[in-house]
Parts: C-alpha cells; structure tokens; sequence
C-alpha cells in the first residue's frame, strides 16, 4: 500500500475515485453513466456474469478461457461494453484470471473492500459500475500493477472486429 493509499485508508476516503493510472472521476467518464436496476442486469446476462458484475462475486480461478486468450484486440466490460483493457496490456500472472498491467484511459474506477479481512482495491467499469475485479503492486513494469480481472466481467473484441454499440 503506497503512502497515497495509506492515508485514503486512514481518513476513510477508500470509496473517493482515483484519477491516475487509468482511475477516473466522474468529471472524465467516457459519455453518460448507464444505470439499470438489478433485476433488467439479471435479464440481460448471464447468472454467472451478474453475479460478478453487480453482486461483486468472484469466478473461479482458470475457469475463464480468457486466460488462454492471446489475439490482438481489446478487452470490453461484459456488461455496457465499454472497452477497458487493450491486449498489449495483457499477461501472464499466473493467477487463474485474466491480468493486465494497464487499463485503457477513462475505464475504471476504484474503492477500497475489506471483504476478507485487509484493505484491497477493487476496480469496476466507471460507465455501468459492473465489479471487474482488483488491481495490486505486484505486476510487471512499466506500471508495476497487476489488474486482476473476472473473465465473466470481460468480452473479447478481435483488432478490426466492430466494437459492440455501447448498452443505452
């Protein structure tokens, strides 16, 4: 936890949004915030899916065949298709989730969750607000980070595919 995160923690600020490293405000969303009640998500995607997206569950590690995924192109939100991750971005953690070092500028935004017992930083799209996963200062450099995604929470778009229209 670095000294900008220590006092967020400290002071009880965990939930304010970062606005460096991909982290964004609501001042520089990328278009107007897509809000739908729980029940018209559900209808919409996959149980699996929902349950990550907006019940902020987790899938199981190596379940994701976005892990093996290695083809150019980018990485959108399941939900709003907003895209978040470029597949430049993209490695090999090791984990049993699909990792980058670098979300897209404007894609996320973050708070802090203490669901197991210590501070983590938790990461969702900044348009729908769907749960994507958490990012932690273990990755490869240029950025050191490591964006730890629910492969539920992500759809694959090839390099020169159309990018699906943005959910309204």
């Amino acid at each position: 936890m670095d000294r900008r995160q220590s006092l967020k923690w400290l002071f009880g600020l965990s939930a304010l949004p970062l606005t460096n490293a991909g982290f964004v405000s609501a001042k520089d969303s990328p278009g107007p915030l897509l809000h739908k009640p729980k029940a018209e998500w559900a209808s919409l995607l996959p149980p699996a899916a929902y349950r990550v997206l907006f019940e902020e569950d987790t899938e199981h590690p190596g379940s994701s065949p976005l892990n093996r995924e290695k083809r150019d192109g980018s990485f959108v939100c399941a939900a709003c298709y907003l895209p978040l991750f470029d597949s430049a971005k993209k490695y090999e953690s090791g984990t049993g989730w699909p990792s980058f070092w670098q979300p897209l500028p404007n894609a996320i935004t973050s708070k802090t969750d203490f669901k197991i017992g210590y501070p983590r930083n938790e990461y969702h799209c900044t348009r729908c607000g769907g749960h994507q996963g958490h990012v932690f200062d273990d990755g490869p450099q240029p950025t050191g980070k490591r964006y730890c995604n629910n492969g539920v929470a992500l759809q694959f778009v090839p390099r020169g595919d159309k990018q699906p229209q943005l959910r309204t």
